[in-house]
């Protein structure tokens, strides 16, 4: 059976795979994917398919937290694991390093900075860590000795370690370093790590650099300390950590930190090979170290690894390197996911219309708007996608409700041509009756959206997520408001509130305009739009439908897309009062529990 279900999912640790994993539901239960990707450093899509295969063989329960069922407490007792004791440390969590109380200040401190930091680029691999993830590689820093004193080299800094390191003398009264360089490609974080690091007392060099490139002269073997956190492929690890080689002064016994995400065994042996080839020695290794806000196939988590140089240490890459870099570099392969609502089948990869589960999670299931999704089999990118995986038209979706999620600018459907003769179902009102929908929406008028408006937005988006994506959603308030905080200093265009007299909104609506890649044609999409249960709620919703269509007009858009719950018939009724066509039906069916299955 182990073989069966390590074959049924193409799982290269085999059944030892399959065993850690029922051992971690045995110890963890009840346990979501997350957890039990973190206790086995098997990926979330892994784990996932792993526990669906378990579930249809009756050993995991289908309700969700996962527990073993009976038959699957048997199947563990019979392979010798039933044996829950868990020796590790209830204080430290396995870190082996906690934050004392006085640094409780520099966490709070880099959580505001955070939110108010440039934002994580995936298709480079960044992930941001936690703030206590920050604190913590700058106390592993200390307690090696690597600090206080010295220089320290950063190769790549989106997780804001220089500012880790000035806070946190800021908060112990004077520097714990002489000199921090940081090298980066991206002009935004640099520039964003010396507004912040001017006030704070700690030398702070930032450096743009493309690490493709071997590192300037002038920091050639000029630090006593290097950290990298490079993208999560072999040749990523090898570049980044070379590049750290370089900056290093010669001889043994320099530290080098270096933080990675959890690998297949042959892919860590990849890794570990590049380490020995660069002349580097392992000194200490904590699993599941680095929390991070992002990276949900890897569960959020990463390994923290201290290397030592040694009389034989000497870069692997000293020219330039122009092989593939970030993992989607190197995907060959799409993921086929299916949507738990209504068994769509969409792919996830390269060439397909989503390049990351999280971003096919964001977009909702182009059939039913709805998700979570099931991860299945791996396919090349040259088989042919199954019919349920082509996105429908813009013409063929319906307008999205304060229910649904919003929909991304950057995953746009393909726009279909226009058939000959088509009847437009909306036109600006007249003066009149302008006039008259204003009347019945008193006391509240739009306007456009600002940052005095974010919690009230953050809290409209918490609720779309929860009611889209249940247990799955992104439901804190504050994170979505910080999100969208960060999309207004790019754009507040399309950005409508409805708002009372005391300016506290009511109502919320976010309209985009997007390209589509493959035609060229402009197209708007409605990516939120929600109103509070006010006593004339249909009035203020067809009052911010009005301000979103006449936004369009204005930007010269003819097309407007978006999604509608088939349940929720208030905002149907208002969307066919202005002219919307439903397209698209979704249907389900649920058929009654037995011989194992539904």
């Amino acid at each position: 059976m182990l073989t069966e279900v390590a074959e049924a999912v193409r799982l290269q640790e085999g059944p030892p795979g399959v065993r850690s994993v029922l051992r971690a539901l045995r110890r963890l239960a009840p346990a979501s994917t997350k957890d039990l990707s973190r206790a086995t450093g098997l990926p979330v899509p892994i784990v996932a398919a792993l526990g669906n295969e378990l579930r249809r063989r009756g050993f995991v329960t289908t309700q969700r937290p996962s527990r073993l069922t009976e038959d699957g407490l048997d199947l563990v007792a019979e392979l010798g694991m039933d044996l829950s004791l868990d020796a590790t440390c209830g204080t430290c969590d396995g870190r082996e390093l906690v934050i004392p109380d006085v640094l409780d200040e520099a966490v709070r401190r880099l959580r505001a900075l955070m939110d108010s930091g440039p934002a994580a680029d995936m298709a480079i691999d960044q992930s941001h860590c936690t703030a206590e993830t920050k604190v913590r590689r700058v106390l592993a820093l200390l307690t090696a000795g690597a600090l206080p004193g010295g220089s320290l080299l950063l190769i790549g800094d989106d997780d804001l370690v220089s500012l880790a390191v000035a806070v946190v003398g800021d908060v112990l009264g004077g520097p714990i370093v002489e000199r921090v360089t940081v090298v980066d490609i991206s002009p935004e974080i640099l520039d964003y790590i010396q507004k912040v690091s001017a006030g704070l007392g700690t030398r702070v060099e930032t450096v743009r650099h493309d690490l493709r490139l071997p590192l300037p002269a002038e920091l050639h073997q000029q630090h006593d300390v290097a950290m990298t956190d490079p993208p999560y492929t072999a040749e990523g690890a090898r570049l980044f950590l070379s590049r750290a080689v370089e900056g290093l002064r010669p001889g043994p016994a320099h530290s080098v930190f270096f933080s990675f995400g959890g690998k297949s065994p042959d892919e860590m042996l990849e890794v570990q090979r590049e380490i020995m080839g660069l002349g580097l020695v392992t000194n200490g290794y904590i699993r599941n170290f680095n929390e991070y806000e992002g990276s949900g196939i890897l569960g959020g988590v990463g390994f923290f690894q201290h290397l030592l140089t040694t009389t034989s240490t000497a870069p692997s890459h000293e020219g330039e390197f122009s092989g593939p870099l970030y993992t989607g570099d190197k995907r060959t392969r799409q993921r086929e996911y299916t949507c738990v609502a209504c068994d769509a089948r969409l792919r996830v990869g390269p060439g397909a219309r989503w390049t990351s589960v999280a971003a096919l999670r964001e977009d909702g299931c182009p059939n039913c708007g709805k998700g979570p999704f099931r991860p299945g089999r791996l396919v090349p990118v040259e088989d042919p996608a199954p019919p349920a995986e082509q996105p429908t038209t813009p013409a063929q979706q319906a307008p999205v409700p304060a229910q649904q999620p919003p929909a991304p600018a950057e995953t746009p459907a393909p726009a279909a041509p226009a058939p000959a003769g088509r009847a437009h179902g909306w036109r600006p009102p007249a003066e009149d009756d302008r006039a008259a929908l204003a009347e019945r929406a008193r006391p509240y008028v739009t306007r456009g959206a600002d940052e005095r408006d974010l919690p009230a937005i953050g809290r409209f988006e918490a609720e779309i997520a929860r009611v889209s994506f249940g247990e799955d959603a992104i439901d804190d308030p504050a994170r979505w408001a910080s999100r969208l905080g960060r999309a207004m200093e790019k754009s507040k265009e399309g950005m409508i509130v409805a708002a009372g007299p005391g300016g506290e909104p009511v109502g919320w609506c976010w309209v985009s305009i997007n390209q589509n890649a493959m035609t060229g044609d402009r197209y708007a999409n409605f990516r939120s739009l929600a109103v509070s249960p006010v006593d004339n709620r249909s009035d203020v919703a067809e009052l911010l439908l009005t301000a979103g269509l006449e936004f369009c007009l204005a930007n010269g858009i003819t097309e407007v897309v978006g999604r509608v719950h088939v349940g929720n018939v208030p905002m149907r009724t208002v969307y066919r009062k202005f002219g919307f066509d439903p397209t698209s039906l979704s249907m389900k069916l649920f058929l009654p529990e037995g011989d194992g299955g539904r």
